[in-house]
């Protein structure tokens, strides 16, 4: 026998900020118990270090994550220069700094370059 779903059939979209500190995940359960709803999912995880736009699915909505997912999305970031940490994030401890060399506009293209379309990421 299939179990039963409990919950409220819900169905739409909420787009939220997601703060600093909590997972994607943590997010969507935490509004899915607040909403009482039956079925839920996110359409793509940010770190808990980041903060950011999260679109949380409810019932029949979960239908377009997909969509969703293999959007167009953007970054804005933050970096420090010339240190290496051991967790390769702003969490880990220094295990190395380097001088940080001059640099203009064009090198900093350069760079960025890498970062734009279809890239594979590594995680930490």
């Amino acid at each position: 026998m299939a179990r039963i779903k409990k919950g409220r059939d819900i169905s739409g979209i909420i787009v939220l900020n997601k703060p600093l500190g909590l997972s994607s995940n943590q997010v969507l359960q935490k509004i899915k118990w607040l909403l009482g709803a039956k079925k839920a999912g996110h359409t793509g995880a940010l770190d808990p270090m980041a903060s950011g736009v999260l679109p949380l699915c409810f019932g029949d909505a979960t239908k377009f994550s997909q969509i969703l997912l293999d959007s167009t999305k953007g970054y804005i970031t933050t970096c420090k220069l010339g240190e290496i940490r051991s967790t390769g994030d702003q969490d880990g401890e220094v295990v190395a700094t380097a001088p940080i060399p001059e640099f203009d506009a064009d090198s900093i293209e350069t760079i960025l370059k890498k970062f734009r379309g279809l890239i594979t990421q590594v995680p930490p």
